[in-house]
């Protein structure tokens, strides 16, 4: 039996349980499907919360903390691996002029670097971009990382370090008595027995926790996502506008996305997205209309109000932790949210003030 229990396999599952091992604890991780395959592997990887500005405090705290660790994790996950999680300081580009004071005082506090780029040096850092001759703001210390890449490293290491993954280990129910968490049981009718069980199961989470009658506001929103065969080069920077974004990677690849859609648990994609973003992704960069599109998915995220999300213990079942709820920014929130449940599991000080993710607080929080 392991020390603790990891439901769900996705980057805030892994990094949990690498936090976990790192401290001598035995894990073993359980993942419906298979590991990093849903919302993590779906996102963009831009190590920021689409206009920040628009966020409550707690997002942005752990959106804080995370970008000020990312390099020294993923060159660490690199050199232990050998797998690149291709953390690039490509910066964020925001072509909504509308957004400008805005972007300017949260900047101001929260101590971003911000450059206001005319037209004349948009046309020159980035010359496919086919509109906004205005100019845009740069916010040049923005990072992304490559998803696929990250989850690979991240399985890799934590294998490594003892962790032991189920994929194909569907979780039907948890194991209670007396207040306290036991272990899971499985929908081919087995049981795991643990002292400590982490759910983190993106937009899963919420039916597992509703039978415990501790309601959590997780929902899924489906989004599509379109990935283009470019060239190294033709973008240089996180290209963001109308809340449609483009995302270069280092091989030329590019990401554009991507849609909001309130459908349940579907992750069907459809030809009404693919029109939709293609006419969005070529307005942006009318070179995209030469280019092949080599892909087009759908992820579901774990929507939570304000996107503030659940971290922290059940209030009533003693052993019962929760991460779940990271809404658009789990990739660029995950490490600080689970360094934070890791610490309260642990009984460390907390890396930050937890009482804003708390079950019991979450809603006058928000």
């Amino acid at each position: 039996m392991s020390d603790h229990l990891i439901v769900g396999g996705g980057i805030i599952g892994l990094l949990t349980a690498r936090y976990l091992s790192q401290a001598g604890a035995s894990v073993t991780l359980l993942e419906r499907r298979q590991i990093g395959r849903e919302s993590s592997w779906a996102g963009g990887g831009i190590l920021s919360p689409l206009y920040p500005w628009r966020y409550a405090q707690p997002v942005n705290a752990l959106a804080r903390w995370s970008q000020q660790h990312y390099r020294a994790l993923t060159d660490q996950l690199q050199a232990d691996t050998g797998i690149d999680p291709e953390w690039t300081q490509s910066g964020l580009l925001i072509l909504d002029h509308g957004e400008t004071p805005h972007a300017t005082d949260w900047a101001e506090k929260a101590g971003a670097r911000l450059e206001h780029i005319d037209g004349d040096t948009l046309g020159r850092i980035e010359p496919v971009v086919g509109e906004h001759p205005q100019g845009g703001l740069l916010f040049p210390e923005f990072a992304q990382v490559r998803n696929p890449c990250l989850l690979k490293a991240l399985r890799q290491d934590v294998q490594a370090r003892g962790v032991r993954i189920r994929e194909a280990a569907e979780v039907s129910r948890l194991l209670h008595e007396n207040g306290r968490i036991r272990g899971v049981g499985t929908a081919d009718g087995g049981s795991i027995a643990a002292e400590q069980v982490v759910i983190a199961c993106g937009a899963w989470s919420a039916s597992l926790l509703r039978e415990l009658g501790q309601s959590i506001d997780v929902t899924p929103v489906r989004g599509q996502m379109l990935l283009y065969r470019g060239e190294p080069g033709l973008l240089k920077h996180v290209v963001l506008h109308r809340g449609h974004y483009a995302i270069p990677r280092r091989d030329g690849r590019l990401l554009f996305g991507s849609t909001m859609e309130d459908v349940g648990f579907d992750k069907t994609v459809t030809a009404q997205a693919r029109q939709e973003l293609e006419r969005a992704a070529q307005a942006l960069i009318p070179a995209l209309a030469e280019i092949p599109l080599e892909r087009h998915w759908a992820g579901l995220r774990p929507a939570s109000p304000n996107g503030i999300p659940y971290i922290g213990a059940h209030p009533r079942i003693e052993g019962l932790y929760i991460n779940a709820g990271h809404f658009r920014n789990g990739v660029v929130m995950a490490p600080a949210s689970a360094h934070l449940l890791v610490d309260l599991i642990l009984g460390r000080p907390p890396i930050l003030d937890p009482a804003p993710f708390a079950l019991d607080s979450h809603a006058s929080a928000a």
